[in-house]
């Protein structure tokens, strides 16, 4: 229990009417999570205005609310907290509520449009085998130290993070390395958390369904790192083109990173195969099992915030060896007559690209190369044509399928997809909206060495259709229809 003068401290205060001494036993932003004694927050989302179940909140037993207007009538014994930003003022709640954990637990966070989830994870990883209690906030999971959690967003509720930020501080974690995403930034659910770390991957096109417009987008990232205090850092990438836009306006210690420009941490690829790579960096060469360009650039970041953070790079070099793949991040299966399957989140154009050139520079050329993929649903429709054009340019045939179509006909995207596709590649395109039997299709279609990529859903265990979320593996399909 705390008071809610407490839970205020440092939000932005227009007008408070009631008392701000009330004890205050829980906090929430939907109404129907209200119990007795509890703040809600009223938030204006794109599907719903908090504002309009005031009264479903009193009537569960709030006792204080925090909105952006009021309304007409005021409820007696009811304390009403005007602010110009209710989302604002939830974070900075939550951090009041579980007393500011961030500032105990050292904050890690990444940023950019691909190799964040990566990123955070192999710095989970590493500093975890540097014999530090971790922590990690990810798409895929959150990690307090060895306890698992399923992650539900790339960058979850102010009150979740504050929550397992919590845990972590209690458990005794040092590093905590958390995904950023422009989402999380724009939606103010990562103010009240002290960040002594940012890291940029990279940007490219992303979320301009909501963002607008790419400048917009790159905007909201940067304004991440605006926020940074001078005791902070951070890094960004030397050979992306809006890596220094990044750190123009930080208060924080700054550095680059790269393979081919001039950098403060640089790194350089020795040899590459399908089971990883030879790495060097700073004139210390060591074998990973990740590989792909891609994999070299999260990999030289993972390493220049180990020495950021005082680690020395001899032991950084020694651990780094032992890292392991993401899981749905360019994960490799082995299946029967020597062919292979890869399982990989890219669902942008750029990581797309990505993922198709590393496999194309381990590739003899002499088998094919069979992707299967499509664009999720009720999100960014101009990558689309990208996607598909993408996949048919740099594949030996394509599998165009479902993703997750929301509430949108698979069909429509499919065609959006293949708009993409100039009339002389069409022919090696083909268009199954059932994943798994497009999965099975692509199989069928393979011969002895050959290789088929399934991207965009990565390691999600989820089809979303409509409204309903139908367990899907893409591992657990392509390790089948492989190995049959």
């Amino acid at each position: 229990m705390k008071l809610l003068r407490d839970l205020l401290y440092g939000i932005r205060l227009e007008t408070v009417v009631g008392s701000t001494a009330v004890p205050i036993e829980s906090v929430s932003f939907d109404s129907r999570q209200v119990a007795r004694d509890g703040l809600y927050i009223a938030i204006t989302g794109t599907c719903s205005n908090g504002h309009d179940f005031i009264d479903d909140a009193i009537s569960r037993g709030a006792k204080a609310v925090v909105l952006e207007h009021m309304p007409a009538q005021l409820s007696e014994g009811v304390t009403y907290v005007l602010t110009p930003c209710t989302r604002e003022a939830l974070a900075l709640v939550a951090a009041n509520l579980y007393n500011r954990p961030s500032e105990q637990v050292q904050v890690i966070g990444v940023t950019g449009t691909n190799g964040k989830t990566t990123v955070a994870t192999l710095l989970y990883q590493l500093f975890s085998e540097l014999g530090y209690a971790s922590g990690l906030l990810s798409t895929i999971a959150v990690y307090v130290k060895d306890e698992r959690y399923l992650a539900s967003h790339t960058t979850p509720d102010p009150l979740q993070i504050q929550q397992y930020l919590a845990m972590m501080r209690d458990s005794g974690v040092t590093y905590c390395f958390m995904e950023v995403s422009s989402h999380g930034i724009d939606q103010k659910r990562t103010l009240g958390i002290n960040f002594c770390g940012a890291l940029f991957t990279n940007l490219s096109h992303d979320h301009l369904d909501y963002h607008g417009n790419f400048l917009a987008y790159r905007n909201v990232k940067k304004s991440w790192f605006d926020t940074l205090d001078k005791d902070a850092f951070a890094l960004s990438n030397a050979d992306d083109k809006n890596g220094s836009v990044m750190l123009q306006n930080t208060k924080a210690k700054t550095g680059y990173y790269s393979l081919t420009s001039i950098a403060d941490y640089r790194a350089s690829v020795v040899e590459m195969r399908f089971d990883g790579m030879l790495l060097r960096i700073a004139n210390r060469e060591f074998w990973t099992q990740l590989t792909g360009t891609f994999n070299a650039y999260n990999l030289v970041l993972v390493y220049a915030t180990a020495l950021e953070l005082g680690e020395d790079p001899f032991q950084v070099v020694a651990a780094m060896s032992k890292l392991t793949p993401t899981p749905g991040r360019l994960n490799w299966i082995k299946g029967t007559q020597n062919r292979y399957g890869i399982v990989d989140f890219a669902h942008t154009p750029d990581a797309l690209q990505n993922v198709l050139d590393a496999i194309n520079a381990l590739r003899t050329h002499n088998e094919q190369l069979i992707t299967v993929l499509g664009c999720g649903g009720d999100r960014d429709p101009l990558k689309r044509p990208k996607m598909g054009s993408i996949a048919a340019s740099f594949s030996t045939k394509v599998i165009i399928t479902s993703d997750n179509p929301r509430s949108e006909d698979p069909q429509k995207i499919a065609d959006q997809m293949l708009a993409g596709v100039g009339a002389q590649l069409r022919s090696r395109v083909f268009v199954q909206l059932d994943r798994a039997e497009a999965i099975r299709m692509a199989v069928a279609l393979s011969g002895p060495g050959d290789l088929i990529l399934v991207a965009g859903k990565g390691h999600e265990s989820e089809q979303i259709i409509g409204d309903k979320r139908i367990p899907f593996s893409d591992t657990d399909h392509l390790s089948n229809a492989l190995n049959l």
